[in-house]
């Protein structure tokens, strides 16, 4: 949070769009510095998570506004909302706790549920349908690719083995059939620091999610949605992902799109790990764009 708030340069009746509200944790704060003259955008591709948000919200004040939407749609959401330009954009790759802990949502190999793992439920294909479909090839570059898995040859063999003998429908179908590909039992793999199916659920989550397209689009059109001088934060938490976002931000500063953008990525200290280990693995990247 400290971090967000250095990058963004929050003050009262500034115009903040948070592209990706979740639980409103980031946004609550920064409506809280930009109320009651400042805008607070809000957007989020899954119903459920704004719903939570709105509440969180509330507590600050109202006059807040909340878009349901993908992140990518930027300038369709400011158009909506009358909004030429910007002050601040920030945008959190991250998966939402919830989205993680409810099984029914099939994004956790810990937890029996639906191979799902949809942001918006309400649209696209579950994992379930790309896994029983893609062919080996494909799947394999995936999990190579979104999920920087090194054995993700022998697990895109396996997937298509085993879908032979029946659909691989539940979360458990998969993390079994990850943990056999890289010889591991399911007890062992339990206790794993890092367990063996975590890097292939990442992979195909982005994928079903579009999440590299997405986030490749919302950097190309992020320049023209900034103010003169305005700033954008961006928080990842896959290398891929943090790639793009430096490269993005690099090539714009030598262009002379971008006044400034951070030296170093910030990373979250010990303390914050500590009370959030989920946060072990964020990068933070910023930039402002040219006066």
């Amino acid at each position: 949070m400290r971090e967000v708030i250095a990058a963004l340069e929050p003050e009262r009746g500034k115009v903040i769009v948070d592209c990706t509200v979740g639980l409103g944790g980031h946004s609550a704060e920064l409506w809280r510095l930009i109320k009651p003259k400042g805008r607070l955008i809000g957007i989020d591709f899954d119903p459920g998570n704004l719903a939570l948000a709105r509440a969180k919200l509330e507590k600050v004040g109202k006059g807040f506004e909340l878009y349901h939407n993908n992140f990518a749609a930027l300038p369709t959401v400011l158009m909506e909302a009358g909004v030429e330009r910007v002050d601040g954009v920030l945008a959190d790759l991250g998966v939402a706790s919830p989205q993680i802990d409810d099984p029914a949502r099939g994004f956790s190999y810990r937890r029996p549920g639906p191979l799902d793992m949809r942001m918006d439920p309400t649209r696209g294909q579950p994992a379930s349908i790309l896994v029983n479909r893609l062919n080996e090839k494909d799947l394999a570059e995936a999990i190579l690719e979104y999920g920087d898995e090194t054995d993700a040859a022998k697990i895109a063999r396996l997937i298509v083995r085993r879908r032979e003998e029946q659909p691989i429908v539940t979360t458990q179908d998969l993390m079994a059939i990850v943990c056999q590909a890289r010889d591991f039992t399911i007890e062992r793999a339990a206790g794993a620091k890092l367990h063996p199916a975590a890097r292939t659920f990442q992979a195909l989550r982005i994928l079903v999610n579009r999440e590299m397209g997405n986030l490749e689009h919302l950097l190309k059109v992020l320049p023209s949605c900034l103010r003169p001088g305005g700033r954008a934060a961006i928080i990842s938490f896959h290398s891929g992902e943090d790639r793009r976002v430096k490269k993005s931000f690099q090539t714009g500063e030598r262009s002379g799109v971008y006044e400034e953008v951070s030296d170093n990525v910030i990373v979250a200290e010990e303390e914050e790990i500590e009370n959030n280990p989920r946060s072990r693995s964020a990068k933070l990247r910023w930039a402002r764009l040219s006066a």
